[in-house]
Protein backbone atom coordinates (compact mmCIF):
# COMPACT_ATOMS: atom_id res chain seq x y z
CA UNK A 1 0.00 0.00 0.00
CA UNK A 2 1.30 3.42 -0.87
CA UNK A 3 1.79 6.04 1.79
CA UNK A 4 -1.61 7.62 2.18
CA UNK A 5 -0.37 11.21 1.89
CA UNK A 6 1.69 10.48 -1.25
CA UNK A 7 -1.20 8.63 -2.86
CA UNK A 8 -3.74 11.33 -1.98
CA UNK A 9 -1.58 14.17 -3.28
CA UNK A 10 -0.59 12.40 -6.50
CA UNK A 11 -3.74 10.48 -7.37
CA UNK A 12 -4.50 12.58 -10.47
CA UNK A 13 -1.04 12.05 -11.93
CA UNK A 14 -1.31 8.31 -11.22
CA UNK A 15 -4.63 8.20 -13.10
CA UNK A 16 -3.05 10.07 -16.03
CA UNK A 17 -0.38 7.37 -16.19
CA UNK A 18 -2.98 4.99 -17.64
CA UNK A 19 -4.50 7.46 -20.07
CA UNK A 20 -1.36 9.24 -21.32
CA UNK A 21 1.55 7.37 -19.74
CA UNK A 22 4.12 9.95 -20.85
CA UNK A 23 2.58 12.88 -18.94
CA UNK A 24 3.99 11.81 -15.53
CA UNK A 25 7.32 11.07 -17.24
CA UNK A 26 7.51 14.52 -18.86
CA UNK A 27 6.41 16.24 -15.66
CA UNK A 28 8.98 14.29 -13.65
CA UNK A 29 6.30 13.23 -11.16
CA UNK A 30 7.58 9.66 -11.21
CA UNK A 31 10.84 10.89 -9.65
CA UNK A 32 9.22 12.54 -6.63
CA UNK A 33 6.39 10.14 -5.84
CA UNK A 34 6.68 6.37 -5.36
CA UNK A 35 2.92 6.13 -5.99
CA UNK A 36 3.15 7.90 -9.35
CA UNK A 37 6.26 5.92 -10.25
CA UNK A 38 4.43 2.64 -9.65
CA UNK A 39 1.40 3.62 -11.73
CA UNK A 40 3.52 5.21 -14.46
CA UNK A 41 5.38 1.91 -14.76
CA UNK A 42 2.10 -0.01 -14.93
CA UNK A 43 0.71 2.41 -17.55
CA UNK A 44 3.89 2.21 -19.64
CA UNK A 45 3.94 -1.59 -19.54
CA UNK A 46 0.26 -1.60 -20.51
CA UNK A 47 0.93 0.76 -23.42
CA UNK A 48 3.82 -1.38 -24.70
CA UNK A 49 1.78 -4.57 -24.30
CA UNK A 50 -1.08 -2.97 -26.26
CA UNK A 51 1.32 -1.97 -29.07
CA UNK A 52 2.77 -5.50 -29.24
CA UNK A 53 -0.75 -6.93 -29.11
CA UNK A 54 -1.83 -4.60 -31.93
CA UNK A 55 1.09 -5.62 -34.14
CA UNK A 56 0.40 -9.32 -33.51
CA UNK A 57 -3.32 -8.88 -34.21
CA UNK A 58 -2.54 -6.95 -37.38
CA UNK A 59 -0.25 -9.67 -38.69
CA UNK A 60 -2.71 -12.42 -37.73
CA UNK A 61 -5.61 -10.54 -39.33
CA UNK A 62 -3.65 -10.02 -42.55
CA UNK A 63 -2.70 -13.69 -42.79
CA UNK A 64 -6.22 -14.90 -42.01
CA UNK A 65 -7.72 -12.40 -44.45
CA UNK A 66 -5.42 -13.56 -47.23
CA UNK A 67 -6.13 -17.24 -46.59
CA UNK A 68 -9.83 -17.14 -45.78
CA UNK A 69 -10.86 -14.55 -48.33
CA UNK A 70 -8.70 -16.30 -50.91
CA UNK A 71 -10.76 -19.46 -50.55
CA UNK A 72 -14.04 -17.57 -50.33
CA UNK A 73 -14.74 -18.23 -46.64
CA UNK A 74 -16.39 -14.86 -46.00
CA UNK A 75 -18.55 -15.97 -43.08
CA UNK A 76 -15.65 -17.60 -41.27
CA UNK A 77 -13.52 -14.50 -41.86
CA UNK A 78 -16.23 -12.24 -40.40
CA UNK A 79 -16.61 -14.50 -37.34
CA UNK A 80 -12.89 -14.49 -36.66
CA UNK A 81 -12.73 -10.75 -37.30
CA UNK A 82 -15.43 -10.13 -34.67
CA UNK A 83 -13.63 -12.35 -32.12
CA UNK A 84 -10.32 -10.59 -32.76
CA UNK A 85 -12.04 -7.20 -32.40
CA UNK A 86 -13.49 -8.26 -29.04
CA UNK A 87 -9.99 -9.16 -27.82
CA UNK A 88 -9.28 -5.41 -27.74
CA UNK A 89 -11.48 -5.26 -24.65
CA UNK A 90 -8.62 -6.87 -22.66
CA UNK A 91 -6.24 -3.85 -22.79
CA UNK A 92 -9.20 -1.56 -22.13
CA UNK A 93 -10.19 -3.62 -19.08
CA UNK A 94 -6.60 -3.48 -17.76
CA UNK A 95 -6.57 0.29 -18.23
CA UNK A 96 -9.82 0.65 -16.29
CA UNK A 97 -8.52 -1.65 -13.55
CA UNK A 98 -5.34 0.44 -13.25
CA UNK A 99 -7.36 3.65 -12.98
CA UNK A 100 -9.55 2.08 -10.30
CA UNK A 101 -6.42 1.07 -8.35
CA UNK A 102 -5.05 4.61 -8.61
CA UNK A 103 -8.36 6.17 -7.53
CA UNK A 104 -8.45 3.81 -4.53
CA UNK A 105 -4.83 4.73 -3.69
CA UNK A 106 -3.66 1.14 -4.12
CA UNK A 107 -0.47 -0.25 -5.61
CA UNK A 108 -1.87 -3.49 -7.03
CA UNK A 109 -0.22 -5.06 -10.07
CA UNK A 110 -2.30 -5.48 -13.20
CA UNK A 111 -3.10 -9.09 -14.14
CA UNK A 112 -0.65 -10.76 -16.54
CA UNK A 113 1.54 -7.69 -17.19
CA UNK A 114 1.83 -6.19 -13.71
CA UNK A 115 4.99 -8.05 -12.78
CA UNK A 116 7.13 -6.28 -15.36
CA UNK A 117 9.19 -3.24 -14.40
CA UNK A 118 10.43 -0.72 -16.95
CA UNK A 119 10.69 2.45 -14.86
CA UNK A 120 13.16 2.00 -12.02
Amino acid sequence: MARSNDAEQNKTMAILAYILFFIPLLAGAHKTSPFVKYHTNQGTVLFLAAVIFGIAVGILTAILSFVLLGIGAWRLWWGIHIIISLLWLAPLALCILGIINAVNKQKKPLPVIGKFTIIK
